[in-house]
């Protein structure tokens, strides 16, 4: 999962509201009335109030009735707002309390994101606190945004949730599981691959678009073991050869339960090692303009130029010509402090964050670019681990409530 500040980027140079408010108009209408009409009408109106009066009792009671079992469902998922089941964020609204593939789509979302990166709440050892309900929430509204989901570990059952919310909502997603190793802890990679495994044993594949070993390993190893720049130097190959074990166990012990899917890594773009790529079956290149020093009108062109003349063209020269995408690419909404809330030429701002997400999206669905939009929602563990900008990527609030933005329609 996403833990890492990404400073060491800067070397990588080489709608409107939703409204549900309507008007009625009323007209009166006056006649004049024959004295023979008055007795008729007066037996009509007390048969009416009769028939009223037997109709609004029995409306009265499903509704109690309909109450009662909304609110003990609740109890498990939610609120319950205006006849509606609402979850642990309360922003995502279903029909019917028993089934999360009942939500309401929300019309300023569009599914207009090729994918998104998404780490459950409160996913981070030692204290898990994640929960099905909350993850069956953020799985509603991701999938009115994009088919596609890569997660970074596996930490706290995380994998498990994200497949069974994807069951229950019923809903066309396909994720990219992850394991967080380490290279100083064998344990964090075989506790969190033996997860994964018990999770494709319950779920199967059906959902599953691959397994991702390892997030920004060569670049964490060359920082912790006074290695340089290069990611293919003499430190570069070895912490290479720790991954690579990894990831050939994660094919062994996947193939070992009778499938097929793929096997990759993901790793800040300037740090790919070519031995690394030679193992496996796709790249994910986490690519930030904002941490290369780009002003924000360049942002999305720097951002496919790196991608392309960086990852796609190593990638394509190698054997077994890895499918590369981009893993995480967004821009800041806000930083916690001032001395960070500009990378030079501009600022952290829901404003630059809207001008990118015009920029990007669009264009590179366009032109084929694979990508994990960076990211689903804030993380405020990032904020006050790391300060600064760290916190502030998602389209969401941290309460899962949207920015003031506009999200992509195309």
């Amino acid at each position: 999962m996403p833990g890492q500040s990404r400073e060491a980027y800067s070397n990588i140079d080489d709608g409107a509201p939703f409204s549900t408010g309507s008007q009625w108009l009323e007209k009166q209408q006056k006649a004049e009335r024959k004295s023979r009409f008055i007795m008729i009408s007066l037996l009509l109106t007390i048969a009416a109030c009769i028939v009223i009066g037997v109709v609004v009792g029995v409306v009265v009671s499903r509704q109690h009735r309909h109450s009662s079992s909304a609110s003990s469902v609740s109890k498990s998922q939610g609120n319950s707002t205006a006849g509606y089941a609402v979850g642990p964020y309360g922003v995502v609204r279903q029909t019917n309390p028993d089934d999360p593939s009942t939500f309401i789509a929300d019309p300023n979302l569009h599914r207009s994101f090729y994918g998104l990166a998404y780490t459950p709440d409160k996913s981070q050892l030692p204290s898990c606190g994640n929960s099905l309900a909350a993850v069956i929430e953020d799985i509603q509204l991701i999938s009115q945004l994009t088919s596609r989901v890569r997660l970074y570990g596996a930490d706290c059952n995380q994998s498990a949730l994200v497949l069974e919310a994807i069951k229950q909502t019923k809903v066309n997603m396909t994720v990219w599981l992850a394991d967080y190793n380490v290279p100083t802890n064998a344990t964090a990679y075989s506790e969190q691959r033996d997860t994964i495994i018990d999770a494709l044993k319950t779920y199967g594949v059906d959902h599953v678009g691959g397994v991702a070993v390892g997030n920004e390993f060569i670049l964490d190893y060359l920082g912790a073991n006074d290695g340089g720049d290069d990611a293919n130097d003499a430190v570069g190959d070895q912490g290479a050869q720790l991954l690579i074990s990894n990831i050939t166990d994660m094919k062994t012990q996947i193939q070992s339960l009778g499938y097929s899917i793929p096997v990759g890594t993901s790793d800040a773009g300037a740090y790919f090692n070519t031995e690394v790529l030679e193992a496996v079956d796709f790249g994910l290149s986490n690519v930030h303009a904002w941490f290369a020093n780009v002003s924000i009108d360049q942002a999305a062109g720097w951002t496919y130029t790196f991608f392309e003349e960086t990852n796609v063209y190593a990638a394509d020269q190698l054997a077994n010509r890895p499918t590369m995408a981009i893993g995480e690419t967004g821009w800041p909404s806000s930083s916690a402090d001032v001395s960070n809330e500009s990378n030079g030429p501009s600022i952290a701002s829901a404003a630059n964050l809207e001008e990118f997400l015009k920029t990007f999206v669009c264009e590179s669905n366009q032109n084929g670019t694979e990508y994990f939009y960076f990211e689903f929602a804030d993380e405020d563990w990032q904020k006050e681990l790391y300060g600064g900008v760290e916190g502030s990527w998602g389209l969401f609030y941290d309460n899962r409530t949207l920015k003031p933005i506009e999200i992509p329609d195309c």
